[in-house]
């Protein structure tokens, strides 16, 4: 039986601690698993090593994962069209990549639509929710494995962030997200997508004044170290779709397509129950390292709620008004 092993093959990897390459038996169908995190803590990194442990030892002699996290294989602009070519089987990629294939999961993104991360959970077990794990399947080809929580986003800038208008005229980093962007504009402040792996060197040469992120992203990144302080702000959700393609899952046996489905399920159920104390103790971590944390007054918090919770009605016609009411009511 093959056994996961830390593997370091190049200097990129030896700077990624949490790389599980397993050594595959001759005639097992090799998996490739890519996605972008890197660290040992985080809730992703945790999640995909336990994926491809499981996979590996309940269905030793079919199918082999392979992990390569912190875009060790495929980066943010390229994994996408590499699962489409097959080059990779699996990804971990945010909710917020989706534009170019679908309006629908914009929903993920609506500024303060979560109050926190149960209220995403119980959502993503409702029927909108699942209905959306198939939402590209028929125009790309993808498919959704799960929903991966990694916690409530908080703003990280170089200075105090306590109103939204502190943002005026800052440069913010953001994903891919059109949500995300006028969420920006609406503080006063200019969006700038870039790949996550670009965001720490931005940050250091202020090419970006600030970003948004969960505590994990920001304690295993480091942006702690290049910004004066992270603001409390829980205004969105941040959450990855577990997602393979169909034609990957088409060409496994019915037998072993529901076992893989099924260890995919029990994975995504754990690290959901386990990303709370995650994200508790990378908050932790940042203040252990030094890095400072600003909370809001109610009065505070509830100015940012009125800035950003107009972007809501800007994206009804695209998500759908009775999406974006199923997910606030959940």
């Amino acid at each position: 039986m093959k056994k996961i092993s830390l593997a370091l093959t190049s200097l990129a990897l030896a700077l990624s601690a949490g790389t599980a390459v397993a050594n595959c038996d001759s005639g097992e169908r090799v998996v490739k698993f890519s996605h972008v995190t890197g660290g040992t803590t985080h809730p992703k990194v945790v999640a995909a090593n336990n994926f491809a442990d499981r996979v590996n030892k309940e269905m030793n002699g079919k199918l082999c994962v392979e992990v390569f996290p912190n875009s060790t294989l495929f980066g943010d602009s390229k994994e996408l069209e590499a699962l489409l070519l097959g080059d990779v089987q699996l990804l971990a990629p945010s909710l917020s990549k989706f534009g170019s294939y679908t309006d629908k999961y914009g929903v993920f993104d609506l500024p303060f639509i979560f109050k926190d991360m149960d209220h995403a959970i119980r959502f993503t077990k409702t029927k909108e929710g699942k209905d959306l794990l198939t939402a590209m399947d028929e125009y790309a080809g993808f498919v959704g494995l799960g929903y991966w929580m990694s916690g409530m986003k908080y703003f990280s800038a170089n200075k105090p962030l306590m109103v939204p208008s502190d943002a005026k005229g800052m440069k913010f980093r953001v994903q891919t997200s059109d949500v995300a962007k006028q969420m920006i504009a609406a503080m006063g402040a200019s969006p700038q997508a870039m790949a996550f792996s670009e965001v720490y060197g931005a940050l250091q040469t202020g090419v970006v004044d600030g970003q948004e992120n969960t505590w994990s992203n920001i304690y295993t990144k480091k942006f702690y170290e290049v910004q004066d302080s992270t603001t409390e702000t829980n205004h969105q959700l941040l959450a990855y779709l577990f997602m393979t393609s169909s034609e990957f899952l088409k060409s496994l046996s019915t037998e072993d397509r529901a076992q893989f489905m099924q260890i995919a399920d029990d994975v995504t159920q754990e690290a959901n129950l386990n990303v709370k104390a995650a994200e508790a103790a990378n908050r932790a971590n940042i203040l252990k390292a030094g890095g400072k944390i600003n909370s809001l007054t109610p009065a505070q918090r509830q100015e940012w709620v009125d800035t950003m919770k107009p972007v809501w009605t800007q994206f009804e016609s695209y998500i759908g008004k009775d999406l974006i009411k199923a997910a606030a009511g959940a």
